[in-house]
């Protein structure tokens, strides 16, 4: 069973829902996509009863939106009391709290952040929505000094995105600080099956531009990735499922693993793999069908996929916007231009900017002798693919660049 909901669907995922016929949730998003798909939909009712018959079975979302509907109509599944257990940090470090007892961590509402005796927390600490999605409203402050500014960029976020998603996938209300992890980011795709054991699908890591950078620009996934860290991912993964006791459980985690190799979560996204429909690269690079893989329950050969995957590395690269950039201002983004400064794009996805308050992503097959491709795009404010408005538009972008500039 299946529910699509905004902000995005992807036309891979369009396809395995109507060539497996499962059935999908008609909401607004699904009843929207065109109709030649052949998707399987059903009524709300219908749907309900075709999970009450199914009983304890595979439910996917590929968007945090659905969450309020599960809550309201799916409260007989068990499934809103684990969505709850993870889309909330806070309670999410509680249910870890055994694991790692040395993890500081601490609720805050937004209006208390002016009143934050931040001298008191030790640095560096990353505070975020406590319900979040993609990096919105994360920062990583390192010193007392730097505390105003984050501040500053917290306020303005707060007005500026609170309004895109529901409560439900980003809380601008709530926010979680918490002691910064050390070691290198990855994110898994993977699901729980119906005996409570966990299947890894993929393992991305995500890299950076410098040691204060928090956005996702490019995350990538490769042969070497997979056979060093899926063991381990397994390992954590078990005990995570222990606590929470999960079945029949589709997930997007996020982790660091540091030089001593311990493994610890950042945050488990429920429902779903990684957002946008990114998840889709497990596709491109290894011929997995995410989906399909979790709802028929299937189980990856690693062995036979990654042979011959030597020397290959498979990136998403998430288009975001430049920091103070006024998207407003933006009368086109160049994505020949893009596609030209990479040797083997394999998809690209654009997106309305002003809707989506970013301008797509891309899927590249990049060797390891071809990696200053990706290390231009990680450092790039993409300013070189932007054409804008006329000039009167983008002069408050542009004074605001010089104050942010100045205050370096």
């Amino acid at each position: 069973m299946i529910i699509l909901d905004s902000p995005y669907v992807s036309e891979f995922l369009k396809n395995t829902a109507a060539e497996l016929q499962i059935p999908v949730l008609k909401n607004d998003m699904a009843a929207g996509l065109n109709p030649e798909k052949g998707l399987r939909l059903l009524e709300d009712a219908e749907f309900i009863e075709f999970v009450k018959e199914k009983g304890e079975s595979a439910l996917y979302s590929n968007s945090e939106n659905s969450i309020g509907w599960i809550s309201e109509n799916l409260g007989f599944t068990g499934l809103p009391e684990k969505i709850e257990l993870f889309k909330n940090k806070i309670k999410f470090r509680e249910l870890l709290e055994r694991l790692y007892p040395e993890l500081y961590f601490r609720g805050v509402k937004f209006e208390e952040l002016d009143k934050l005796r931040v001298e008191e927390i030790e640095k560096p600490f990353i505070i975020k929505p406590a319900v979040g999605f993609f990096s919105l409203g994360v920062h990583k402050v390192s010193t007392d000094a730097e505390w105003d500014s984050v501040l500053k960029h917290i306020k303005a976020e707060v007005g500026e995105i609170k309004e895109l998603y529901p409560a439900q996938v980003l809380d601008m209300e709530n926010f979680i600080i918490e002691g910064n992890i050390e070691g290198e980011e990855f994110a898994v795709d993977a699901y729980f099956n119906s005996e409570g054991k966990p299947v890894v699908l993929n393992i991305l890591k995500h890299i950076f531009s410098s040691e204060n950078d928090v956005s996702d620009r490019v995350y990538f996934t490769s042969k070497r990735i997979i056979e060093t860290y899926r063991e381990a991912v397994e390992d954590l993964l078990k005990e995570i499922g222990k606590l929470a006791g999960l079945r029949n459980f589709p997930l997007h985690l996020e982790l660091r693993i540091g030089k001593d190799r311990r493994v610890q979560p950042i945050e488990l996204n429920p429902m779903r793999f990684a957002g946008l429909c990114t998840t889709d690269i497990a596709y491109f690079a290894y011929g997995i069908n995410n989906y399909r893989y979790f709802l028929e329950q299937l189980e990856p050969d690693w062995e036979t996929i990654l042979a011959g995957k030597e020397g290959k590395n498979f990136c998403l690269i998430m288009l975001n916007r430049p920091e103070n950039l006024n998207l407003k201002a933006v009368k086109a983004f160049d994505y020949k231009k893009l596609l030209s400064d990479f040797e083997k794009p394999l998809e690209l996805r654009e997106v309305d900017h002003e809707k989506f308050g970013f301008f797509g992503y891309m899927f590249t097959e990049t060797r390891d002798t071809g990696w200053k491709e990706i290390e231009n795009i990680l450092k790039s404010d993409l300013r070189e693919y932007i054409t804008f408005k006329e000039i009167a538009q983008a002069v408050p972008v542009l004074k605001d660049e010089c104050k942010a500039v100045k205050g370096l």
